[in-house]
């Protein structure tokens, strides 16, 4: 099952992605606020609201698939690649910071480059696990039964904010930086091994099949569930492979007027034009 948050004029609209349109999913105005009802699944399965053709929803009316989670939980240095490029030792346990939804942007919106920290710009392509189930304390088998679904995630980061301390939250949740969706599909419809890819104006720069992640996705929620109480409609950005602009020689970045590319196979992808902040 495919389900996807839209802009319905002054409203919102959680819908069930069928094979050529979208069918609302009454009475909830997101996915994160269906995610909340225990019976979600059975919910949207049964759905029989008003449906638009996929042909007819302007790009503008996707909004981010879970447009306010309670937590935005992200994983840093997660794939071998990254790791190995960036010079760090593998961990041996998960390195967490987080993000505000405030940074959160829908699948097509404009990333927004704020005045002051347009400079040092990155893109980092990541898995994102949505969260459909109250997780404390939960083992790995609990914690992937947690699991609603996955979407895709980019977390753009400022490296010049990043890099100022020690901590990297700075520089990782500037306002509208991070597009999210386009929709959230099921863990029976996601291929464990499925390709991330991401590209900057048709060029691809970086590209890894998920399952080269450190800590999957049941052992991150198991691990965070052992120190906050996830809820449904959280967010967990699992991390970004090999291939980021801040570690090339010479290092490369995003600027007003590029096109960021990024894709999940069999999730989907988002295309985000970059444009200066007014």
């Amino acid at each position: 099952m495919r389900l996807a948050t839209l802009r319905r004029g002054t409203r919102g609209a959680a819908v069930r992605i069928d094979a050529d349109s979208a069918v609302e999913i009454d009475g909830v105005a997101d996915v994160g606020e269906l995610l909340r009802d225990p019976d979600w699944r059975a919910r949207s399965l049964a759905a029989d609201g008003a449906r638009i053709l996929l042909s007819d929803i302007a790009d503008t009316e996707w909004g981010p698939v879970v447009p306010h989670p309670g937590k935005i939980i992200c994983v840093g240095l997660n794939y071998r690649t990254h790791i190995l490029e960036m010079g760090r030792p593998i961990p041996e346990y998960p390195t967490l910071f987080a993000k505000y939804p405030e940074a959160l942007v829908g699948p097509y919106d404009p990333i927004v480059l704020p005045l002051g920290a347009a400079d040092a710009v990155d893109w980092e392509a990541e898995l994102a696990v949505v969260v459909g189930a109250t997780a404390r304390r939960l083992d790995e088998a609990a914690s992937a039964a947690a699991i609603a679904g996955y979407a895709v995630i980019n977390d753009v980061t400022m490296r010049d904010f990043q890099y100022r301390t020690p901590e990297w939250f700075q520089g990782k949740t500037f306002e509208a930086s991070a597009p999210f969706g386009p929709v959230m599909v099921t863990p029976d419809e996601l291929d464990p091994a499925a390709l991330l890819s991401c590209a900057v104006d048709g060029e691809i720069v970086q590209q890894s099949p998920i399952n080269d992640l450190v800590f999957s996705p049941a052992a991150i929620i198991s691990y965070v569930s052992h120190i906050v109480t996830l809820q449904p409609g959280d967010v967990i950005a699992t991390g970004t492979p090999g291939g980021v602009g801040h570690a090339r020689k010479p290092a490369r970045y995003l600027a007003p007027g590029s096109l960021l590319t990024t894709a999940v196979a069999g999730i989907g992808e988002l295309r985000n034009p970059v444009v200066a902040e007014d």
